[in-house]
């Protein structure tokens, strides 16, 4: 009886640390495509800014011979 028990919690054990393996993989994944994101974002957050200033130096330019 002592040995099954055994057993059983030497397999519990086994799947938690599977588990725990698993976990720990999937957490540099989803590490590195947030990394990835943040990049993305940046990139694109310097795009926007650039065309924003673009359309504010033509709003300025308009406004300007107006006056």
């Amino acid at each position: 009886m002592n040995g099954e028990i055994f057993a059983q919690l030497e397999q519990k054990i086994q799947n938690a640390v599977d588990s725990i393996e698993m976990l720990k993989m999937e957490n540099e994944e989803l590490k590195a495509e947030n990394s990835r994101f943040r990049q993305e974002r940046e990139e694109w957050e310097q795009r926007l800014g650039g065309l924003l200033d673009k359309l504010q130096s033509l709003d300025e330019a308009g406004s300007g011979s107006d006056v």
